[in-house]
């Protein structure tokens, strides 16, 4: 376990009331920050960031993203499953085929800046 340097410690024990006072007005509930923790375990999974990284240059059917990522169209159907169940991908139907692509500019915002902050 690492020790805490003392520099990353107050120098005496002082509550500042007020900075208290208004970070817990505003705390979101338990659930919504369980929640929150949820989301952001989906971008975990490096398939998932592949998967969606692809699908935030293109609307694209299983097929498609599988012959992109080298993997096999069950692996593709498995991962997208679960964007869906976090609403992070939306899919429509054209005849036999479905194309799937990001929900929403949310999905698309957070994806731009967490490349863009690697890239720093």
């Amino acid at each position: 376990m690492e020790k805490i340097k003392p520099e990353e410690m107050c120098d005496y024990i002082h509550i500042h009331q007020d900075i208290v006072d208004k970070v817990n007005s505003s705390m979101p509930d338990e659930e919504v920050l369980f929640d929150l923790a949820e989301f952001f375990k989906v971008f975990a999974d490096s398939t998932r960031i592949k998967i969606l990284y692809v699908l935030l240059q293109s609307e694209m059917c299983v097929c498609d993203i599988g012959q992109i990522l080298n993997i096999s169209q069950s692996a593709v159907s498995h991962q997208l499953r679960v964007l869906k169940q976090m609403r992070l991908v939306k899919y429509r139907k054209e005849g036999k085929s479905t194309f799937y692509s990001l929900s929403d500019k949310h999905i698309e915002q957070i994806l731009s800046q967490g490349i863009d902050h690697i890239m720093e």
